[in-house]
């Protein structure tokens, strides 16, 4: 009866050990209650140039440099790129794919061509790419305060 008892016990505290690889959290710590699908955050915001949101989406892409911006998909073949408050905080690198759960401030933002071609390179895009951008860009933008990646 110990023995299974005992089994039992490790079986459980081991479980617990891996489940916890399964998330981890950058920035300010938060949870995911209350987010809202990324796909819902533009009509959400209907007109406002800015509010408080958690949002839950999927990662587009990452900075290849450090981790210091993300894009997560939000409708229509669309992204908003994601970057962290006061530069406090990055992201791994590899979670492409993976959804995350944001908390911050969404935006609706005009990005100045230098920026877009600073994004463009940090990302790894070809100079031919990047000199192709002439126009700056009105776009839904996210300034998180944590972010959880959900493995």
């Amino acid at each position: 009866m110990n023995t299974l008892l005992l089994t039992s016990l490790l079986v459980a505290a081991s479980v617990g050990v891996f489940a916890q690889g399964d998330i981890s959290y950058h920035g300010k710590k938060i949870t995911e209650s209350g987010a809202i699908p990324a796909t819902q955050l533009a009509t959400k915001m209907a007109d406002k140039t800015e509010m408080p949101a958690k949002v839950e989406g999927t990662v587009e892409s990452v900075c290849k440099v450090k981790g210091c911006w993300m894009k997560v998909k939000t409708s229509d073949g669309q992204t908003m790129r994601v970057t962290f408050k006061d530069y406090g905080f990055f992201v791994p690198k590899d979670i492409v794919g993976k959804t995350v759960v944001v908390e911050g401030t969404a935006e609706t933002s005009t990005t100045p061509v230098a920026d877009l071609r600073h994004f463009a390179q940090d990302a790894g895009k070809s100079k031919e790419e990047i000199e192709k951008i002439t126009e700056p860009e009105k776009a839904l933008t996210f300034v998180a305060d944590g972010v959880i990646v959900k493995r």
